[in-house]
């Protein structure tokens, strides 16, 4: 761990991951639980990682009031009827406004042919895919990347995306952006972690998520039993950095 990349624990599973791939819960001022996914709000925050699901079952059964109750130490907490909804848009708008950032600063590249060069000289770290884009426009590009990489004949392909060229092109600033290819490696890693967190907690079909590759990486958690004393909350960040 560096202090750039603080650890933190799940307050419901009890796993550990770096805090980039967890959602941070913060109090308002009434109790009321929001998400800050931003990490940004001032005082104490508790991380989850788990799927909208398994949130949604949290709350039914009680889990999370209880574990918000230890973790804040603040007495009653209030959890809003829609706290998973919130969630899910703040975690989509996050990945897209990373994205629109990306673009803004010239390191995306869209078109076909533009991507499908990058990707056969082995210049592509990262290969997004529009929901409703072509099976023979997302194979070709697919391919060349793995032509690229040296792994033809494995699974290596882009991420399918849960948004359209619509939502995707206006997100970039763009007109009828189908798919997207990122050539640097950092800003691979940091569209990588924002998506990742997105489709995370929406809970995406794996059959459509990438191989791993040295952008993206593997799924950043490690289970730790409970009680070994790992910090639930962000205490030693109560300035919300």
């Amino acid at each position: 761990m560096t202090a750039a990349d603080p650890i933190r624990r799940c307050i419901l599973l009890g796993d550990r991951a770096p805090r980039a791939a967890l959602v941070r819960l913060a109090l308002s001022p009434d109790g009321h639980v929001l998400p800050d996914v931003r990490a940004k709000a001032p005082g104490r925050g508790a991380w989850i990682g788990v799927t909208r699901a398994e949130l949604e079952t949290a709350i039914a059964k009680g889990r999370l009031k209880g574990a918000l109750a230890r973790a804040f130490k603040t007495g009653p907490v209030l959890i809003p009827d829609d706290l998973p909804a919130l969630i899910e848009s703040a975690l989509e708008r996050a990945a897209l406004d990373r994205l629109g950032l990306e673009s803004r600063s010239g390191g995306l590249l869209i078109g076909t042919e533009r991507i499908e060069a990058a990707a056969r000289s082995g210049k592509l770290s990262l290969l997004l895919h529009a929901s409703d884009a072509g099976e023979d426009g997302n194979r070709k590009l697919d391919q060349a990347w793995r032509v690229g990489n040296d792994e033809e004949g494995s699974g290596l392909r882009g991420l399918a995306l849960p948004i359209s060229r619509t939502i995707l092109a206006v997100a970039l600033g763009r007109q009828n952006v189908v798919h997207v290819g990122l050539t640097d490696p950092d800003a691979a890693k940091r569209v990588g972690e924002a998506l990742h967190r997105w489709l995370h907690f929406i809970g995406p079909d794996p059959s459509t998520a990438p191989c791993e590759t040295a952008s993206q990486g593997a799924t950043p958690f490690e289970t730790e039993p409970t009680g070994s004393g790992a910090p639930d909350t962000d205490e030693d960040d109560l300035r919300g950095i």
